[in-house]
C-alpha cells in the first residue's frame, strides 16, 4: 500500500471501507478545497473490519512531513513514510527554498502498523468504550525513534516506533543433521530425517558418537543479525517495533475530542466536552485541570445532552439537545506552535478563546475572545447549530487561527479580535437544504481543517 497525490478532476474524495468479504472497497464521501489531496491506495483490512468500519479515519503528519499516521475505527494505527525525498539530498522544504524543480508529487509508502487500542468496558458506569481512534498527535523524535500520541474516547497512549535488529545465534558446535530438537539453525540447509530427535539437540538413535580424540577444535557461537522473513544472515535488515511507553487514563469523564503537544516538548493537553487537562509526557499518574466549563447544575446541559456526554456516540440523535442548549461545550483545543504558555479552544457557540497559562493555574478567564458577527435578519432555527466550531488549527507562525464550522472556514488574526480576516464558503449550496440535513442528523457532522506549512493554502472536508 502507498499514498499518492491525485488531481481533483480525476478523483473528488475517497475513503476506504471494508466490504463483507474483507477486501477494502473505495467509497466517495469527502471533497477538499484545494486542487490536490492525499488518497489512501490499497492497504490491508484490519481484523476488526466489518461493513461498518471505516479505515483511515484520522490522519496526521509530523512537522517535517516525512511520515504520515492514520487511525481507524478498529483501533489500529498505520504509519507511512515519504519515498520521493530519497532521490535528492535534503527535505522537500529545503529544495523549495532553492527553487529546485520537483516534477512529481509526494508519495508515501507503507511503513508499519500496530494495534493502539482495544475495546474496553467501564463497569462502574456500565459504559462500553470503543477502540476507534479519535486523534493522533506526533511528538518530537529522539535517537531515530518516532513518538506519537493516540487516543480513543477515554484513554491516551504514547507510542514509540523504532527499528530493532533481529539477532539469532549461529555457528553452533553440533551436527546440523542431528540438531532438529530446537528447530533449524540459522544459515544452514537442514536435511529431513526419519530419526526421532529430542530436546537440546539429542537423538534417540545409537549411531551418535564423538570422534576418536574428540573434536579437533571448538568455536564460540556467534550472534548475528538476520532477516526474520527469510532466515538468512545479513547485517542490514531491521524490524520495526511499536512499544507503548505511557498510558494516560482516568482523567476524563466525557469523550476526548482533542490532544495537542506543547512546543516545550514536555507537556500536552487533552480536551473533552467540558474540561481541558495538562499532562507531562513522563508522568501518566496525574494531570492538571486548566479549563473547566462544567456547570454547577448539570441540568443546564439538558438531560438528553448529559446522556450523550456520558455514553453517546458522535453527533446524532441525542446530541441535538446538547447543541441546542444555551450552555457552550468545548469542541476543540490546541497549543500555540511557538509559545508554550498559550493555547486556544473553540466552543459549540462559535467562539474561540485564547488562554495564557501564566495568568492563573485554572484558566477561568480568557485573554482574547474571537466571535463572528451575525448578519442582521439572518438568524434562523439553524443558526446556532451551524455556528458550532468543530476544529481549529494554528498556523505555523502562530499569528493566525483557522476554524471550521458546518458551512464555512474562517481565518482569524490573533491580534484582531473584531472578526475573521477571511471567510471561505465550503458548501453554500446546502443552505436551502438545512431542514433535510437536520432531519437525518447530517447537520451535526464534524469536519476538520488544516493549513499548509507556508500558510498559503487551507484544506478541509465536505460531502
Amino acid at each position: 500500500p502507498w499514498l499518492r497525490w491525485e488531481d481533483r478532476n480525476r478523483l473528488t474524495g475517497s475513503s476506504l471501507r471494508c466490504s463483507e468479504n474483507g477486501r477494502p472497497e473505495r467509497k466517495f464521501r469527502k471533497i477538499d478545497l484545494i486542487t490536490r489531496f492525499l488518497v489512501l491506495e490499497g492497504g490491508t483490512p484490519c481484523k476488526k473490519c466489518t461493513k461498518q468500519v471505516l479505515c483511515g479515519k484520522k490522519l496526521n503528519l509530523p512537522a517535517n512531513g516525512d511520515h504520515l499516521a492514520t487511525g481507524d475505527r478498529g483501533g489500529r494505527v498505520v504509519l507511512f513514510e515519504r519515498t520521493d525525498t530519497q532521490d535528492h539530498v535534503g527535505h522537500r522544504r529545503d529544495l523549495e527554498k532553492m527553487d529546485y524543480p520537483i516534477n512529481r508529487h509526494p508519495e508515501f509508502r507503507y511503513k508499519t502498523e500496530f494495534q493502539s487500542h482495544e475495546p474496553e468496558f467501564d463497569y462502574l458506569k456500565s459504559l462500553e468504550i470503543e477502540e476507534k481512534i479519535n486523534k493522533i498527535s506526533w511528538c518530537q523524535s529522539s535517537n531515530g525513534a518516532l513518538f506519537l500520541l493516540s487516543t480513543n474516547d477515554r484513554t491516551i497512549k504514547l507510542w514509540k516506533v523504532q527499528e530493532k535488529k533481529v539477532k539469532k545465534v549461529c555457528n553452533m558446535n553440533v551436527d546440523l543433521t542431528k540438531a532438529m530438537g530446537n528447530g533449524p539453525i540459522v544459515g544452514s540447509s537442514i536435511s529431513t530425517s526419519s530419526k526421532q530427535h529430542i530436546a537440546n539437540g539429542g537423538c534417540t538413535s545409537n549411531d551418535f558418537s564423538f570422534p576418536t580424540g574428540g573434536f579437533p577444535s571448538l568455536h564460540l557461537p556467534v550472534v548475528v543479525v538476520v532477516n526474520p522473513e527469510c532466515l538468512f544472515v545479513t547485517s542490514h535488515e531491521t524490524n520495526l517495533m511499536a512499544r507503548c511507553r505511557r498510558i494516560y487514563t482516568h482523567a476524563h469523564d466525557y469523550h476526548i475530542n482533542s490532544i495537542s503537544n506543547n512546543s516545550d516538548g514536555e507537556t500536552f493537553i487533552s480536551a473533552d466536552d467540558l474540561r481541558i487537562n495538562l499532562w507531562n509526557l513522563e508522568i501518566s499518574s496525574q494531570s492538571f485541570n486548566i479549563v473547566d466549563v462544567k456547570p454547577a447544575n448539570m441540568e443546564d446541559l439538558t438531560g438528553v445532552g448529559v446522556g450523550r456526554l456520558k455514553g453517546g456516540k458522535g453527533y446524532g440523535g441525542v446530541a441535538i439537545e446538547l447543541l441546542l442548549s444555551h450552555y457552550p461545550v468545548i469542541t476543540s483545543a490546541e497549543f500555540h506552535p511557538t509559545h508554550c504558555n498559550m493555547l486556544a479552544y473553540s466552543s459549540s457557540k462559535g467562539s474561540i478563546r485564547l488562554l495564557d497559562m501564566r495568568q492563573s493555574a485554572l484558566c477561568d478567564t480568557h485573554s482574547k475572545l474571537f466571535e463572528g458577527q451575525e448578519a442582521p435578519g439572518s438568524r434562523s432555527f439553524f443558526t446556532e447549530i451551524i455556528a458550532s466550531i468543530s476544529d481549529i488549527k494554528f498556523a505555523k507562525d502562530g499569528r493566525h487561527i483557522l476554524s471550521r464550522d458546518y458551512m464555512t472556514l474562517k481565518l482569524w488574526d490573533i491580534n484582531m479580535d473584531s472578526g475573521p480576516v477571511a471567510t471561505f464558503q465550503v458548501h453554500e449550496y446546502l443552505r436551502p437544504k438545512l431542514c433535510d440535513l437536520y432531519e437525518n442528523d447530517s447537520i451535526f457532522d464534524k469536519f476538520e481543517c488544516c493549513l499548509s506549512g507556508n500558510g498559503l493554502r487551507v484544506a478541509t472536508g465536505s460531502y
